[in-house]
């Protein structure tokens, strides 16, 4: 008896086991299938009608707004915004006010900052459930950032702390400090290389994000592209400008257009679906697109790749009668319903040895072939052409859409 008491004593256990393995694994299996949270970045300083128009079309698909409401500029002046904090309340999701510090300050005042931070968390509406601290901190300056962190948190209460992160401090021992001093940490994996490597490259974002997972036992999000940019370079290559959401004026001797690829953008999120690494919470999106930011994606784009529905723009080469005789003008057209990323080469009808580019083409000759080619990558919105050149053919040539060297994002 006492055998068989020691036998069923042993399976009872094992059955307990095998149950609460099976709970855990369920629970896993939920937890992973749980979407994504969705949050946008505003970032423009003027409250347009058309910024106020994107803001009502893409409320049920956002989680949270994050808001620019002040900014630290280089030479260490504190300046505020005055975003409509009343609408985005009115949109019955919580906003969170971000405090930008540039990045090329070269002495930050932790004290008099953490005042001013403070009163302006004070006077904020109290429904706004957080501040965000976004500022590319030198790898050697984290240990000050901590310190500053953890000094401004008791500062902030009723609000969580959020901050933004940079892949480069993964190198660092002291970013578990800087994360361990907040709430909630907004990894950014666009933009954060030199230009010459390009905007976005999913894999690579897809490795920092899961490394960023071991440095953080609270959630985390990651911040992804929805614009481009003209970065501007001088004689000896050194950076300029970057243009984004507002003209830099800093003319250089070369520049290129930058663009987040549609494509590109879903296929990290395909990867974060398929493996989601530890404590992702979700997505935040820079920027909010409007109809008139025309170095974002438009707001339609946007939302099927948020909701993995984006279907590549369709892009086609059309050669038309120009005003010209003989001449036929070089055009791309989006039939898709989605915006593109323009074509980087553009094959010309055999025969059309005379030709040139504009918008950022150029010529090229490669024995018979006679190419249309550009570094620039931007973006074509869906149902639209551009013209990219001309051309004259030694024979009449057909003026009909040909599919383009790349046909899309």
């Amino acid at each position: 008896m006492a055998q068989g008491r020691r036998w069923s004593g042993t399976l009872l256990g094992w059955r307990t086991i095998v149950i609460f393995f099976v709970l855990a694994l369920a629970t896993a299996c939920d937890r992973a299938r749980t979407p994504l949270t969705q949050d946008a970045y505003i970032w423009q300083r003027t409250w347009t009608p058309a910024l106020r128009a994107s803001v009502d079309t893409a409320t049920d698909a956002v989680s949270q707004w994050r808001v620019l409401a002040a900014q630290v500029d280089a030479d260490g002046q504190f300046r505020t915004f005055s975003p409509d904090v009343d609408s985005l309340l009115a949109t019955k999701r919580p906003v969170v006010l971000v405090v930008r510090i540039d990045g090329r300050l070269a002495n930050l005042d932790a004290a008099a900052l953490v005042e001013r931070i403070a009163e302006l968390s004070a006077r904020s509406d109290s429904r706004v459930g957080g501040i965000e601290i976004d500022y590319d901190c030198a790898t050697a300056k984290l240990p000050a950032y901590a310190a500053f962190l953890s000094t401004l948190k008791p500062r902030l209460p009723g609000r969580w702390l959020s901050i933004t992160a940079l892949p480069a401090w993964m190198d660092s021992k002291q970013v578990d400090t800087v994360t361990a001093a907040v709430d909630e940490a907004v990894l950014q994996v666009h933009a954060v290389q030199s230009p010459h490597a390009g905007l976005f490259d999913a894999d690579m974002a897809y490795r920092w994000i899961r490394s960023f997972a071991k440095h953080t036992r609270a959630g985390y999000r990651v911040a992804l592209p929805t614009y481009g940019s003209r970065v501007s370079w001088d004689g000896d290559g050194r950076l300029l400008a970057v243009e984004s959401e507002k003209a830099g004026l800093v003319p250089g001797s070369s520049s290129a257009e930058l663009a987040a690829s549609p494509r590109e953008v879903s296929r990290l999120l395909d990867l974060l679906e398929k493996s989601r690494p530890a404590n992702l919470r979700g997505i935040v999106w820079f920027r909010l697109p409007t109809s008139d930011d025309q170095r974002a994606w438009s707001m339609t784009t946007w939302l099927a790749v948020m909701r993995g529905r984006y279907v590549d723009g369709h892009v086609a080469t059309v050669f038309q009668p120009a005003a010209t005789p003989g001449m036929l003008d070089v055009l791309i057209r989006n039939d898709g319903d989605t915006d593109a990323v323009v074509p980087a080469s553009v094959d010309l009808p055999e025969g059309c040895r005379l030709a040139d580019g504009i918008k950022g083409y150029v010529l090229h000759r490669d024995g018979n072939a006679v190419t249309l080619r550009t570094d620039d990558a931007r973006f074509l919105r869906a149902h639209t052409q551009q013209a990219i050149g001309w051309t004259r053919c030694g024979a009449p040539a057909t003026p009909s859409p040909t599919p383009s060297s790349s046909s899309s994002a």
